[in-house]
C-alpha cells in the first residue's frame, strides 16, 4: 500500500484538528501540511509541488475560496487528487466543483465516512512519479 500525502485546507481550527487526527488514525493518511486561506494554500502548493498526493479543501476559507484552488490546479497530474470537504454541497455546488476539476465532493456533516473510504482506496492505487 502507498502512503497518501495529504495537504488540508480548512479555516476552522477545531474541524482541522479533528480531521487531521481522523485521517491519520483511520485512513492512514500522512497530513503533510495545512492552510486556512487561499493565499497560504497556493503558496504552500507552489513551494511543495512534489510533496502531495491529495488535497482536501473547504470551499469557504478565512481568505479566498476553495473554488479558486480547484481552478488553479485543474490541469494537475491525474494521479494527484483534489477533493472538497464542505458544508456547502448543494447539487449546483457539486456540479461547479466537478467543472473546476474536483475529483469528489464530500459533505462535512454526513459524508466523512465517504472521504475516509476515498483515502483508503487511494492508498491502494499506484502513485505516479512526479
Amino acid at each position: 500500500m502507498t502512503e497518501v500525502r495529504a495537504f488540508i485546507i480548512e479555516d476552522n481550527p477545531t474541524i482541522l484538528r479533528h480531521l487531521v487526527s481522523t485521517l491519520r488514525e483511520v485512513a492512514h493518511v500522512d497530513p503533510v501540511g495545512t492552510a486556512d486561506s487561499e493565499d497560504d494554500a497556493v503558496r504552500w502548493l507552489l513551494d511543495h509541488d512534489d510533496e502531495w498526493d491529495l488535497v482536501i479543501v473547504d470551499l469557504f476559507l478565512r481568505q479566498g475560496t476553495g473554488l479558486s484552488i480547484l481552478e488553479a490546479w485543474r490541469d494537475r497530474d491525474p494521479a494527484r487528487k483534489i477533493v472538497v470537504l464542505s458544508n456547502h454541497t448543494s447539487p449546483d455546488m457539486r456540479r461547479k466543483c466537478a467543472q473546476l476539476g474536483a475529483d469528489a465532493v464530500f459533505d462535512k456533516a454526513s459524508e466523512l465516512d465517504d472521504l475516509i473510504d476515498f483515502c483508503l482506496r487511494r492508498r491502494e492505487e499506484p502513485q505516479s512519479a512526479y
